[in-house]
C-alpha cells in the first residue's frame, strides 16, 4: 500500500523525456500533431492542465503537447504490471488509481504533488467520452484545486476521438492537435468560494474555461 503522505511523485527525467520523444515521433508522423498555445503553462509552481478526453492517445497528446517540465499523469492502478509495466509507470512519474472507489490515496498524492510545485495532467471528466462531446466534471477536481492551491491550464484535444475512439483496436493516421488556454489562478477560484459547497462550481469553471479553448476564446 503506498503512503500518500512519504510516497514521492517523481520522473526521473532521462526516462520521461525518452519517452516523449518516441510519442512525439509518433505523433508527429502517423498524426501530424500541432500544438499552440504551451507558452500559457507556467514555468513554475504547481500546474494542473486540464483537458477534455475521449481517447488513450490523449495522455501522450499532452505530454508531448508540452515537455518544458514532467507531466504527472494519473492513471488507474491496472496498468501497473510485473516487470517492465511497474518499472514505466514509476519511472515516468505517473500516480495510481484505483478505478470507481473514490480513490483518496490518489488525490492525497495528486494535491501533495501540486503543492510541490510539479505538473500533472487531469481528465476533469473522470473517463473518456463515448461521443467525443464535453461533459460535466467530477467535483473531486474542484477539490483538488482548492487543497492544492494550483494553477490550472485548460487544453481541448481534437482529432483523438477520430484517431482511437473508445473501443478502436487500431490508431487512424488522423491528424490530432492540442490547444492550452491561459490559466485559471487560485484566486479565479478563490472567488467562487471555498469549502465543500464550493467543489462542483471550481469544476463547471475548468470545464467553461476547456470549453472556451475549444471556441478559441
Amino acid at each position: 500500500m503506498i503512503d500518500p503522505v512519504n510516497h514521492e511523485v517523481m520522473a526521473d527525467m532521462r526516462i520521461y523525456q525518452a519517452s516523449t520523444r518516441v510519442f512525439k515521433l509518433g505523433l508527429l508522423l502517423w498524426n501530424r500533431i500541432q500544438i499552440s498555445g504551451a507558452e500559457h503553462i507556467p514555468e513554475r509552481g504547481g500546474v494542473m492542465i486540464a483537458s477534455n478526453h475521449v481517447s488513450y492517445l490523449d495522455p501522450a497528446i499532452v505530454g508531448v503537447g508540452y515537455r518544458g517540465r514532467p507531466v504527472h499523469f494519473m492513471a488507474r492502478d491496472t496498468l501497473w504490471k510485473p516487470g517492465f509495466g511497474n518499472w514505466w509507470m514509476d519511472h515516468v512519474g505517473c500516480i495510481p488509481v484505483a478505478r470507481g472507489t473514490g480513490d483518496i490515496r490518489a488525490m492525497k498524492l495528486t494535491i501533495k504533488a501540486l503543492r510541490e510545485g510539479k505538473v500533472v495532467s487531469m481528465f476533469p471528466e473522470g473517463t473518456r467520452s463515448p461521443d467525443g462531446s464535453l461533459r460535466s466534471a467530477k467535483s473531486g477536481v474542484g477539490m483538488i484545486v482548492e487543497k492544492s492551491a494550483c494553477a490550472v491550464v485548460p487544453a481541448y484535444i481534437r482529432g483523438s476521438y477520430k484517431a482511437f475512439p473508445k473501443g478502436a483496436t487500431w490508431i487512424k493516421p488522423t491528424t490530432v492537435s492540442i490547444d492550452f488556454g491561459r490559466p485559471i489562478l487560485p484566486e479565479d477560484f478563490q472567488a467562487l468560494g471555498q469549502g465543500r459547497e464550493a467543489y462542483e462550481a471550481h469544476a463547471a469553471l475548468i470545464m467553461e474555461r476547456i470549453a472556451g479553448v475549444r471556441e478559441g476564446d
